[in-house]
């Protein structure tokens, strides 16, 4: 649940649901700001309003100085609700599962207990395992074969009798991704295409990770321009433009594309965060707001 503190206007998540007063408070929290409605983008139940439609993408920018893996961790958090039958299929090229599970135990969400009863399907390219099994293979093969297991699983888990169950795919990160690819940009994309057409196909969402910076020496960073292309949501993390600042490490701008207003008509929708980092909380507040 995310709400406003009255008095500072801070955007508190991670609280248990409660009923608020006071004036009406549009698009006030990060939930509502991802789809226009709360909770939309991780729920394809009736009552979200999103059923039916097919789910999302969600491309996450960040950047050296400021990193976007807190955002990573929100939504794998919030994709995982006590209150859901949600399951989510997590790709790491980034990190361990060890890594993960140490961050989310810190804000209330244990994925060893998640892992265990089938609702994180976790996939650790980094693993000896893995790393052995790949041997000889070329870097199509690979991509194509894990797509298949990507696949699978998420058939698997459209096929439980729960209906209101939805599925979010998330990868960690897309960079990386490329490296393992042998710096094919190409076979990136292609695996991205297919596991996007799986949002259409069985309705499930698509969060990605990438770091913006790694392409500003590129004359054509054609990898960039096409996530950003197939995003319904893009989240760009990044330093503040005035400098370093004790309280406030960051902000975060959400672009919702494709909105329609009141007239029918389609158009963009951006809102500004700053946001602070904690030890098992992240704070998000509008400019200026902060005490």
């Amino acid at each position: 649940m995310v709400k406003r503190s009255r008095a500072t206007g801070r955007l508190n998540v991670g609280r248990s649901p409660s009923t608020t007063t006071g004036r009406p408070r549009p698009n006030s929290g990060l939930n509502e700001v991802l789809n226009g409605k709360s909770d939309a983008v991780f729920s394809t139940s009736s009552h979200s309003g999103f059923g039916g439609g097919g789910g999302r993408m969600i491309l996450v920018e960040d950047c050296v100085e400021t990193s976007g893996a807190f955002v990573v961790h929100h939504l794998l958090k919030r994709s995982l609700s006590p209150h859901s039958s949600d399951v989510v299929v997590f790709l790491s090229f980034a990190h361990p599962f060890s890594h993960y599970d140490r961050i989310l135990r810190k804000m209330g969400c244990n994925l060893s207990v998640q892992r265990e009863s089938k609702r994180l399907l976790f996939f650790d390219m980094l693993r000896v395992e893995r790393l052995d099994s790949d041997r000889g293979k070329t870097s199509d093969d690979r991509l194509m074969a894990l797509y298949g297991e990507v696949q699978k699983a998420v058939e698997v888990c459209s096929s439980n009798e729960d209906r209101r169950r939805h599925i979010t795919l998330i990868i960690d990160d897309v960079s990386l991704m490329e490296v393992d690819a042998n710096g094919s940009s190409n076979l990136v994309l292609d695996f991205l295409h297919y596991c996007a057409s799986l949002t259409s196909q069985f309705g499930c969402s698509l969060i990605v990770l990438n770091h913006d910076d790694v392409y500003s020496t590129m004359d054509g960073p054609n990898l960039l321009l096409q996530l950003e292309y197939l995003a319904d949501v893009v989240m760009k993390v990044e330093p503040l433009a005035t400098g370093l600042a004790t309280d406030v490490h960051g902000q975060l701008t959400v672009t919702n594309k494709g909105l329609e207003d009141g007239s029918g008509k389609s158009r963009n929708k951006v809102h500004n965060f700053h946001f602070r980092i904690k030890d098992s909380a992240v704070e998000y507040f509008y400019p200026g707001s902060k005490a």
